[in-house]
């Protein structure tokens, strides 16, 4: 997969044919980059497997996503060299074949994908706080891959059997129009791909988030103890599952990610407090000099300080006419030398 991104990028630089308004080698360099950061995550979360079992079902599944992958840039890398766009092509037999066979592929990615996420739930962590980020980063990964089956729709005016393409990334534009510098996003209309990326994305930036936390832990005392890291991922990947679900929204609806209307002014100011309110409420959740000096992992004690144990109390004598005397030897205390 490198060595496909380096060729891709080769071909960027000394190839200047253009495909659907973009240069004819992008597609192939964003795929092989985001193929290369997705496989080194997934190795490192089956690496975090215990069990030789785990392990074992996990490498199976690796090696089935590293398969899917490679053999979807392979006829991405082809369809360039034709000069033919590798997605939603149905000019002939063998375009249609060729999108077909990775659709195919995409859905084994993702089942693959799947397989690992329930490895990783059923996998039991020391630090709370990085299972947890883990698993939120994992889910995300899959529901931004899902939104890829959403492009694959005929988009109004096409028809299947009939149109040479069916399917788009774009929302109530024609792919191929104006497009942000770097990303091809288009800013004319709606576009798929912004939540796709950021949601696949997650399975890299929220272990990113917990390294800084764990990173700043020695500098600030309430980091220190597991249970503020772990509320603080907890939100971190809510408000990461929010933004996704708004950019999904403002796609659908044919809006460009540069020009949001009201409605997704508003939707956006309610994430930003929302999560303000969630750090806050994370961050006071316990006391910054007992958190200074708790391990991770260790509960905090918030009882009062310990105090001496009362004597157990004599039990009463029995015999009513023995009440009033002094007990024996044994119960008597003697004096302080």
């Amino acid at each position: 997969m490198v060595v496909l991104a380096v060729v891709s990028g080769v071909g960027l630089v000394v190839d200047d044919r253009q495909l659907v308004g973009s240069p004819i080698w992008f597609k192939p360099f964003k795929f092989s980059v985001s193929f290369v950061a997705y496989g080194l995550s997934l190795a490192w979360l089956l690496s975090l497997l215990p069990t030789r079992r785990a392990r074992r079902v996990g490498w199976w599944a690796g090696a089935v996503v590293a398969v899917a992958s490679v053999v979807e840039m392979v006829i991405i890398t082809g369809q360039v060299v034709r000069g033919k766009r590798s997605h939603f092509n149905h000019e002939t037999p063998l375009d249609e074949t060729l999108f077909n066979a990775m659709a195919i592929t995409v859905v084994i990615l993702w089942l693959g994908t799947v397989a690992i996420a329930v490895l990783l739930f059923r996998t039991r962590l020391a630090d709370r706080a990085s299972a947890w980020a883990l698993r939120s980063g994992v889910v995300l990964a899959l529901a931004g891959a899902a939104v890829g089956f959403l492009m694959t729709q005929p988009a109004p005016g096409q028809q299947r059997g009939v149109s040479k393409v069916v399917g788009a990334h774009s929302v109530g534009v024609p792919d191929g129009g104006p497009s942000m510098p770097l990303t091809g996003w288009s800013t004319t209309g709606g576009d798929l791909r912004v939540p796709h990326f950021f949601g696949m994305h997650a399975l890299q930036l929220l272990p990113l988030v917990l390294m800084a936390l764990v990173a700043l832990a020695p500098r600030v005392p309430r980091l220190r103890a597991e249970r503020v890291r772990l509320r603080l991922i907890l939100v971190t990947s809510g408000a990461y599952a929010a933004v996704f679900a708004a950019l999904t929204w403002q796609a659908l609806r044919g809006q460009s990610l540069i020009h949001p209307d009201g409605a997704t002014s508003a939707t956006a100011g309610l994430i930003l407090v929302g999560t303000a309110a969630g750090a806050r409420w994370a961050l006071r959740t316990a006391d910054p000099e007992r958190a200074a000096t708790s391990r991770p992992g260790q509960a905090l004690d918030t009882s009062e300080p310990h105090k001496a144990a009362k004597p157990a109390k004599a039990p009463e004598p029995s015999d009513p006419s023995h009440a009033s005397q002094p007990s024996d030897a044994s119960d008597t205390k003697e004096p302080v030398a």
